[in-house]
Formats: structure tokens, C-alpha cells, sequence
């Protein structure tokens, strides 16, 4: 009977894990996408939690006028470290929006099936492989690690996280910049050589007014870009690897972040 009572007052412990890991897996990569059932994510974030609530430090959790406000923060920390981490990935994508602007595929973008929205064609090619490259390496492992220790940095606790001081506003500010950067490197070697064909063209256009360069460019603009992205393949790979290190490493300093300021 005692054994009983001891394990009803930790169920409130066991709540604020279960909507910490719950919030998680609604934003983070390939575990929040639409072709995985609903029905699938809840039982998984039900079953990790209930794994964290034996392996993690458990604080007394008491029911009060303070626990709405832990379950809100619990909701909040899950999906921030999720968005983190997607927002990271999304770079994959921002570069295939910058390829399809110069190669004239801006205007046939493509419906993508796991998130619902519209995306540029080579954006979701080079998305899927990267999301095929992030199951390779275990990376979805090292995802789940990460909502794991958070723990370590963010106590169940821990009521307050300021999200408007000086080092967080900095630390969004960063991200940003090393994601659109990560971007910028992957799609410049498309992007310059479309636009050295541009200045070819322009020339000839000059040069030889009798032919028509607006037939002639778009499909000498596509079959160069598919030659180059042919080519540069290999830079892809390691330019998407420093992406998973740079996702990690942003998922942990903002757990650090949320932990320092609380």
C-alpha cells in the first residue's frame, strides 16, 4: 500500500516528462512528419517517458497553483529544442530555394508530403537525402539523447525560463546567421557557375542578336546545374555533416541556455 502511495506521487513528475518528450516529437525532424500516425507519436513519447521517469533525477513535483505554469514550461522547453533542431535542417532547404532561382525552377515547386507545404524541387531532393544521411549515422539517436539530457540542464522544476536577456537574443541571432551561412555554401557552387552562364549568354546575346537566348538559356541553365551538382556531390555530403554537428551543438547550447536563465 505504501509502495502504491509513494508511486502516485510521482504520476505529477511522470506528466511534465510525458509533455516535455510529447512537445519534443511534435517539432523535431522526421518524428513530427505527417506520414508517421499520430497514433505512433503519442505511444512513443508515452513509452520514452516512461523510460526517463526510472533513469532521470525526479524532484518532489507537488499539485498546486504552479504546476499549470510547469506543465507550460515543460511544453515550451520541448518544442524549442525540437524547433532548434529543425529549424537547423531547414538550411537543406533555403539552399535548394536559392539552386531553383537561378535554374528557373522556381515556379514548379512541389507539394512536400511530410510537412504539407510547398518546397523547391531540388530543396526536397537534397532534403530527402539528407534526412536518409540523418538516419544513416544514427543521428535520430543522438536526437533522442538530447531531449534525454535535457534534464541535466533543465530541472523539472525549474518554473522560469527568460527568454528575452541578452545571451538568448544572441544565441537566435547566431543560429541564424551559421544556418543561412551553411546554406549559402551549399547552394554557391550552382548559383556561381548559373551566373557565369548568365554572363556567357548575355554576351552572345550581344554579339549574335539572330539567336534567341531566352530558348537556348534555360535548358543550357538546367543541364549545367545538373553537371555541377554531378560534380560537387561530395562537398554535399560533408557540408550536410557539419550541419548535423551544428544542430547538436545548437540543441545543447540552448538547453543550456534555458537552464542558466531559470
Amino acid at each position: 500500500m505504501m509502495e502504491q502511495l509513494l508511486e502516485l506521487s510521482k504520476l505529477p513528475a511522470f506528466i511534465l516528462i510525458f509533455v516535455r518528450v510529447t512537445a519534443f516529437f511534435v517539432t523535431i525532424p522526421l518524428f513530427s512528419y505527417r506520414n508517421v500516425p499520430t497514433q505512433h507519436k503519442i505511444g512513443f513519447s508515452f513509452f520514452l517517458a516512461w523510460i526517463m521517469f526510472y533513469t532521470v533525477d525526479i524532484p518532489v513535483v507537488i499539485v498546486n497553483e504552479m504546476f499549470i505554469g510547469l506543465v507550460l514550461k515543460e511544453a515550451i522547453v520541448g518544442l524549442a529544442i525540437g524547433f532548434m533542431a529543425y529549424l537547423i535542417i531547414t538550411a537543406v532547404q533555403i539552399a535548394g530555394g536559392f539552386i531553383d532561382f537561378q535554374m528557373g525552377f522556381a515556379i514548379a515547386n512541389v507539394i512536400d508530403p511530410q510537412t504539407g507545404v510547398q518546397s523547391p524541387l531540388i530543396g526536397q531532393y537534397l532534403y530527402t537525402i539528407t534526412l536518409l544521411l540523418l538516419l544513416a549515422v544514427d543521428g535520430h539517436h543522438l536526437l533522442i539523447d538530447g531531449i534525454f539530457y535535457s534534464y541535466e540542464m533543465i530541472p523539472l522544476d525549474q518554473l522560469y525560463i527568460d527568454f528575452g536577456n541578452e545571451p538568448f537574443i544572441l544565441f537566435v541571432i547566431e543560429t541564424f546567421n551559421q544556418m543561412f551561412m551553411v546554406a549559402f555554401l551549399m547552394s554557391v557552387p550552382i548559383v556561381g557557375c548559373l551566373f557565369l552562364v548568365d554572363v556567357a549568354l548575355g554576351i552572345v546575346a550581344r554579339t549574335v542578336p539572330q539567336l534567341n537566348v531566352f530558348v537556348v538559356g534555360l535548358p543550357l541553365k538546367i543541364l549545367v546545374s545538373f553537371v555541377v551538382i554531378l560534380i560537387s556531390f561530395s562537398m554535399f555530403t560533408i557540408l550536410i555533416e557539419n550541419l548535423f554537428d551544428l544542430m547538436l551543438v545548437s540543441m545543447r547550447d540552448l538547453m543550456q541556455l534555458m537552464g542558466e536563465t531559470g
